[in-house]
């Protein structure tokens, strides 16, 4: 056996749990960069929505639509 094998139950356990800790930690990560990603595109997207409203209004579109359903 080589130095690096675990010669207890005790030493497995511990690899094992720095093991999952490890899986642990880059999950939060991920998770946390996706939230963020997440939360950047909806503020993106809010303003994409503000700036096609102002457009449409400085375009008097909406104008134009509300002439339409009056007819």
């Amino acid at each position: 056996m080589s130095e690096k094998d675990p010669k207890s139950s005790q030493d497995l356990t511990v690899v094992v749990q720095t093991l999952l800790q490890q899986m642990q930690d880059k999950f939060q990560t991920m998770s946390d960069q996706i939230i963020g990603r997440i939360d950047e595109m909806s503020t993106r997207i809010d303003d994409l929505e503000k700036n096609i409203s102002d457009l449409m209004t400085q375009a008097g579109v909406e104008e134009l639509e509300e002439e339409i359903k009056g007819q």
